[in-house]
């Protein structure tokens, strides 16, 4: 899919340079051969990108340690450069990002713009969300449909297509001292919804999965890699472990992990018709991966935002509910909610400090409605009341 009659060099525009933007999706981008323009909003980090002509990206594994060269990138300034960066996506092949599913509604408006002003006679560009949510494109896309004038929405699918994604790939805190470079874990998956691309080739990227039906890919990758992650990362804090590491060496946070992923495959085996084996054998997987100790990370930092990590598609509450309403075991799902609702006041975390705020002020009944985003009708609604009761009479005493 490239720009003009396939003179023009592929060119894909990522919003995010950090660690996944850097170390993940421009990695794979550079490797297919399109060139990368970062877009961000941390100005020292733009212009490190501007004057260093290329960085590392190292893999770590069992088996040892990759480096990937990453070159042919630029850098915008996505708050004092517009204009420009309106002009590089209006002739972009490519749009991806992973800044935080609560960061699409900023980045959607200057999307939209360059969407806008795409030439008549370009292919539409190929939108995707990498981010650890369920449907991020879409809420991408309906953020920038909102911010689309009236008259240009019937023919907007000339101009853009839109493609949910699953990427799993574990990203560690950096040496402090690792400037651009990033370390990240040797495997990965990037799966990608094929079907908005009718009629159209898919945008060649190497890497990346295409399937018909995404869901399934989703859901098992974030109720078994994230829901394993964040299960060893509260249960740590809260057993005073410094890292993930550290936390899978208790046998008791080990043991919550497994009866976690256990209820989580309960559910992927019976909803999507996924083999028990299989899913036995993804999930053994799972926990080595998150257990890697050349990977290490710190139990605050894979915990943190945990409003968002509570809240109805995510990792706890996502599956507990649709397990609760079929009368299926939720126990260690729960027990894992209510660590991420004792993970309170956590220094340079804004949701932590928000949560106990909300734990303070709020009837047990409001805050799973406001957090969990459950109603009273839901089998899971009096549990989360009860385990929320329990972490505000504690914090009585």
């Amino acid at each position: 899919m490239s720009a003009v009659n396939g003179s023009t060099p592929k060119k894909a525009v990522h919003f995010g340079a950090g660690n996944i933007g850097r170390g993940f999706v421009a990695c794979f981008l550079h490797n297919s051969g399109y060139e990368v323009i970062f877009a961000d909003v941390a100005a020292p980090l733009i212009d490190k990108l501007n004057a260093q002509p290329s960085y590392k990206v190292i893999e770590v594994g069992a088996e040892g340690t990759t480096e990937n060269i990453i070159t042919n990138y630029r850098a915008i300034n996505s708050r004092t450069q517009e204009q420009e960066l309106i002009e590089e996506i209006s002739t972009a092949d490519v749009v991806t990002c992973s800044v935080g599913p609560n960061i699409l509604k900023f980045i959607a408006p200057v999307i939209a713009k360059g969407i806008d002003q795409r030439p008549q006679d370009l292919k539409p560009m190929a939108v995707i969300a990498c981010e650890n949510a369920i449907g991020a494109t879409d809420t991408l896309a309906g953020f920038i449909k909102q911010n689309t004038p009236e008259s240009r929405l019937e023919d907007h699918s000339d101009r853009a297509r839109y493609a949910n994604s699953a990427i799993d790939r574990i990203v560690p805190a950096q040496d402090p001292d690792a400037g651009l470079d990033v370390k990240l874990e040797k495997f990965y998956e990037w799966v990608v919804d094929r079907t908005p691309f009718e009629g159209f080739e898919v945008p060649p990227i190497e890497g990346i999965q295409w399937v018909d039906h995404l869901e399934p890919y989703i859901e098992r990758k974030l109720y078994t890699v994230n829901t394993g992650h964040a299960t060893a990362a509260y249960h740590g804090y809260n057993r005073r472990k410094r890292t993930v590491y550290d936390a899978l060496q208790d046998k008791h946070i080990h043991g919550e992990v497994r009866k976690a992923l256990a209820e989580t495959s309960k559910l992927i085996t019976t909803k999507h018709g996924i083999d028990e084996k299989e899913q036995a054998a993804y999930a053994e997987k799972i926990i080595r991966r998150i257990g890697n100790p050349h990977l290490e990370d710190a139990v605050e930092r894979v915990g943190r935002a945990p409003l968002r990590k509570l809240s109805r598609k995510e990792r706890f509450i996502g599956p507990a509910a649709h397990l609760a309403e079929n009368d299926h075991d939720c126990q260690a799902l729960l027990a894992a909610a209510e660590m991420a609702f004792r993970f309170q006041s956590v220094e340079e975390d804004a949701e932590s400090k928000e949560l106990a705020e909300i734990m303070n002020n709020d009837t047990p009944e409001e805050v799973v409605r406001k957090i969990c985003g459950l109603t009273e009708q839901e089998k899971l609604f009096p549990k989360m009341v009860e385990i929320v009761s329990r972490v505000q009479a504690d914090a009585q005493d």
